[in-house]
């Protein structure tokens, strides 16, 4: 029964149990995690004393995490971020340590004791919170960077932490004992099985040290630059797909390990080879061969915190239990909520940056060992530390949920800069400026249209600009930016949002303003356009239906088929979907999923034996017999014949 292949059993049906049930409810896969690790660890005892060695083999998932966020950026804009890095980053875990110590002296312990609470206390979970921003899609808002960057200087200044907590223990600092927790800095991992490797780096005198440390660094970017393209090259001459994973994860792992014998952070090492390798042509497949990895450790290891929640020191000192967790999230949030002020985050981005980070982290963890280890606290203050980490860390989903709460209440709905004036009318109105918006401006504003064009993104605001397309930053969904972009006068308004439910809002507003105004919608797939058919659209162009028509006509022309008679087969294809759709979307009930609809269902079927039975019957047999529509054009003209109705 305690057999590995068992114990995976446990985790991974536990973990597909409980993971849907709390994304379906909204509560995020986080909580359904942590929820996971509670049902099989305190609640029923199918995991026993394993859990604790698996969550420092499961915290890699960090450092994974880590190493595909330094993929998105690059130098330049990690340069950018110093000020938030340095500012809110470090004046974070300076305050909020500082704070908790103060409160835990005043409560009678020593002061060795407080300023050893205060440093476990003070960082937040990086693995949490930007899991959840990343869900959420909060990681490009101005509070979901203002986050990521105090995340990061958390971790920097998890290191002097580390150094610091030998000189508050009864032994004082030894050396052999800085060896053996050297390891213990790359966030928990592998602690003892680096032990003795990283014994020898401990011998050297400071300036060794220091030039081991750069040397570490330097091998890290130089071998970022100069060997990946080899290395990636010499892999793909064997024409394996898995060598392609293997040198990924061998890159990651050679980091973290090389990071970790100079006694630095392995999640700070990959980070920075992230960096290294953000302009790499390599990048996109480093992202996808680690991805699944990183998504399958980080769930592993929210499992493992919820088990290891000890519910028996929660039943024996509830009321200590509750004020710790209580008091920490309540004064770092309001710490963090000072900072916001200094910062000048406001709304939404203001609510974001303190309900995120009230936690305590996976950081805290290592710490409490490393204290216990060195004697500044004993094993019942341990006891209720690790379990106000873990339930912290517990809370923050829903923390996140009141977020979504309070921030739709915001009367400021700025996520990146504040909105910018519009000067100037036209005749369409293009809401949302991403791949799909692009090409549509791009086309009218070389055909001399004057477009408004209004997009929440200022990244891609300013890239834009630089190439001549005028782009005005603010939110769509705004009924004053809508007005202010000349909806009362406006002959279409292009709706290009990557926000699904947002688009529907967009539609039904729009309408509701100027019931004249011609509504274009680009929709997800067939339950959106159903959506957008109720909400008001006039004609919804679903993304990848097009291009896959396209494709179709290209596999009948390698087959054989002349291009007028594939054309012909695509047209006929795309008149029929058209008439299902529009038929389709009368039988659609809202919230109810179209395989739990009898009536849709039974239709649909209907129209794809219809659909087989009439391509067969024209094209089966005699394709030239066929021939029917000879141009584009005529897809034009299907559309203009029943111009009263909607059309997808």
């Amino acid at each position: 029964m305690d057999s590995f292949l068992f114990q995976a059993v446990i985790y991974l049906g536990v973990a597909t149990l409980c993971v849907p049930l709390a994304v379906r409810m909204g509560f995020g896969s986080v909580l359904g995690y942590l929820i996971a690790g509670i049902v099989i660890g305190p609640l029923t005892g199918l995991v026993g004393s394993e859990t604790e060695a698996l969550q420092h083999f499961a915290e890699f998932g960090v450092v994974m995490m880590l190493f595909l966020i330094g993929l998105e950026l690059d130098p330049k804009t990690l340069w950018s971020m110093r000020g938030r890095l340095l500012g809110l980053g470090l004046g974070q875990v300076v305050i909020t340590g500082a704070a908790i110590a103060g409160v835990a002296w005043m409560l009678g312990y020593t002061w060795q004791v407080s300023v050893a609470v205060g440093m476990i206390f003070a960082p937040s979970s990086t693995a949490i919170v930007m899991q959840t921003l990343n869900e959420r899609k909060l990681n490009g808002t101005r509070g979901g960077r203002s986050s990521f960057s105090v995340l990061l200087a958390q971790d920097i200044a998890v290191l002097p932490m580390l150094a610091l907590m030998p000189l508050l223990g009864s032994g004082g600092i030894a050396s052999s004992r800085a060896a053996e927790e050297a390891p213990r800095i790359g966030d928990g991992e592998s602690a003892q099985m680096m032990a003795d490797a990283a014994g020898w780096v401990d011998q050297l005198p400071g300036w060794g040290v220091a030039w081991m440390t750069v040397g570490a660094v330097a091998v890290v970017i130089l071998g970022g630059r100069f060997l990946t393209r080899p290395i990636f090259t010499f892999a793909g001459r064997a024409r394996l797909r898995e060598m392609n994973t293997i040198v990924s994860l061998l890159f990651v792992i050679g980091v973290a390990v090389l990071m970790t014998l100079v006694g630095l952070s392995p999640a700070l090492g990959a980070f920075l080879a992230g960096v290294v390798l953000a302009n790499s042509e390599f990048r996109h497949e480093l992202q996808a061969d680690i991805e699944p990895f990183k998504g399958l450790l980080l769930g592993l290891f929210f499992i493992t915190v919820g088990a290891g929640i000890d519910f028996g020191t929660l039943i024996g000192a509830p009321f200590t239990v509750a004020a710790t967790v209580v008091g920490l999230m309540a004064i770092k949030g309001a710490i963090l909520f000072g900072l916001t002020l200094l910062s000048r985050l406001k709304g939404r981005d203001r609510i974001l940056f303190t309900l995120s980070l009230a936690q305590a982290g996976e950081f805290g963890f290592v710490l409490v060992s490393v204290a216990v280890t060195d004697g500044v606290f004993g094993a019942e203050l341990s006891a209720i530390l690790l379990l106000s980490i873990a339930l912290s860390m517990l809370l923050t989903p829903l923390l996140f949920i009141a977020n979504d709460h309070l921030a739709a209440r915001s009367r400021d709905h700025s996520d990146t800069a504040p909105d910018d004036e519009i000067d100037e009318k036209g005749e369409v109105i293009i809401a949302g400026v991403g791949r799909f918006g692009q090409v549509i401006q791009r086309m009218l504003h070389g055909l001399g249209l004057t477009t408004v064009v209004l997009d929440r993104d200022i990244q891609t605001i300013q890239l834009l600009r630089t190439f001549g397309l005028k782009t005005y930053m603010g939110d769509p969904l705004r009924p004053e930016m809508l007005e202010a972009a000349g909806l009362s006068t406006a002959k279409v308004l292009v709706i290009a949002l990557d926000d699904r439910a947002g688009a529907v809002r967009l539609a039904r507003m729009a309408k509701a303003a100027n019931p004249d105004i011609h509504v274009i919608a680009r929709a997800y797939d067939r339950v959106h356009v159903y959506e957008l058919y109720r909400a008001g659209a006039d004609q919804i162009v679903r993304e990848n239906f097009d291009s896959s028509l396209r494709a179709g006509r290209y596999v009948l022309e390698k087959l054989g088929w002349s291009e007028t008679d594939a054309h012909a087969a695509r047209d006929a294809y795309f008149r029929h979907d058209r008439e299902m759709l529009l038929d389709l979307a009368k039988l659609w009930k809202p919230g109810v999923p179209i395989d739990r609809n009898p009536e849709y269902a039974a239709r649909a079927r209907e129209y794809n034996k219809g659909l087989e039975n009439a391509l067969l019957a024209r094209f089966g047999e005699n394709p030239e017999a066929a021939r029917a529509v000879t141009s584009d054009d005529e897809e034009e003209e299907v559309v203009a014949e029943a111009p009263d109705e909607k059309t997808a």
